[in-house]
């Protein structure tokens, strides 16, 4: 295991640089409110335990299939935007003729420094960054393994323009060679206007960190993008909380949202959503069209089937009246996507 994958060190002046944010205190970055990680000492052998004996249905049957990247359809001038998932919180936009990308881990294993490796559902993803047209934005909403790869990130280096980061972020993409000039950090609320889109960091409630010397070292948040005529919510991993109302009221309503729906737990349920709570946060935003995503990628709680997230997730909308898109890995698609429970199929053809 390469060093490289802890990322940047924390020196004085990248301290100095956190020390400015109001939501720095006592030498971490904080929540709004008081949010217990559920990941201690005491519990790691009940974690474990669980782990062992986790179901079946915790992992798919066969590798998640990963369509082929249509760039023609994906490039294709159009009023609307369009998006590709590509599993977990891997998402690729079109956006008023630019493409961003947010959370761009397409690495196959999100434990690089762990004694258990949690490898991905899907085979040979990194080789999809081959495939990706140049990226005029990479958007990362905090530093863990799952949302911040070390292999993406340096197969991405030169197709890259320009990056926006959680405040913190920075000094692992300037520790893995990425020009600092090209790197914009971001704290909660923060917003700056790229090719006539509105950028907001957006707070969520949750953790950060790529090491035990690196805890709480970086803010996290999700991201939302306004233009004249559409706008978009990335919600980022995040526990339930009032700030999702705020957000919607300072930056709603949302033509569609990314939810966070996906690796939930009894262990810490302050800093994942379960699905009940994903479809309430998106109302309490004013999200129009949701798509739930931190699913199909990796198996990080043990606590559910692999495919329940977005089935509890549509169940709970149904009754918010909350209308649910579930894009295939790898589809171009847009707002007008009919839902398909193509995971059902995928189960049983085998």
């Amino acid at each position: 295991m390469s060093s490289k994958q802890f990322g940047g060190k924390i020196t004085k002046k990248w301290k100095a640089a956190y020390e400015v944010s109001e939501h720095w205190k006592n030498g971490k970055f904080q929540n709004l409110m008081d949010t217990t990680l559920g990941v201690n000492f005491w519990n790691i052998p009940k974690m474990l335990y669980r782990q062992l004996c986790a179901s079946k249905a915790s992992y798919p049957k066969q590798n998640l299939p990963i369509k082929s990247l249509d760039l023609n359809a994906f490039l294709k001038e159009d009023t609307e935007p369009k998006f590709v998932w590509y599993g977990h919180s891997v998402l690729l936009m079109r956006l008023q003729g630019k493409s961003i990308l947010i959370d761009p881990m397409f690495g196959d294993d999100c434990s690089p420094i762990g004694p258990k490796r949690t490898k991905r559902f899907s085979a040979n993803s990194l080789e999809c960054i081959n495939h990706l047209p140049e990226i005029d934005l990479v958007l990362i909403t905090h530093d863990h393994y799952d949302h911040l790869d070390y292999d993406s990130m340096l197969k991405l280096k030169n197709k890259v323009k320009n990056y926006f980061v959680a405040l913190g972020a920075k000094r692992h993409l300037v520790s893995w060679g990425i020009e600092s000039d090209k790197i914009a950090e971001f704290d909660w609320w923060d917003a700056k206007i790229f090719e006539n889109i509105q950028i907001t960091f957006t707070p969520t409630r949750h953790f950060s960190g790529r090491g035990l010397s690196s805890m709480a070292k970086c803010l996290w948040g999700g991201w939302a993008l306004k233009t004249e005529n559409f706008n978009v919510w990335f919600s980022g991993d995040s526990g339930y909380g009032p700030h999702f109302k705020e957000i919607g009221n300072v930056l709603g309503p949302f033509d569609i949202g990314f939810m966070e729906c996906g690796q939930y737990c009894e262990d810490w349920p302050d800093i994942h959503m379960f699905p009940n709570e994903s479809v309430q946060a998106a109302t309490d935003a004013g999200v129009k069209n949701a798509v739930p995503v931190h699913w199909g990628g990796f198996n990080l709680s043990y606590q559910h089937d692999w495919f329940e997230p977005p089935e509890a997730f549509m169940k709970f909308a149904q009754k918010k009246n909350l209308d649910v898109l579930t894009p295939q890995l790898g589809q171009v698609f847009s707002i007008n996507l009919p839902t398909e429970e193509w995971w059902k199929n995928l189960e049983s053809n085998l």
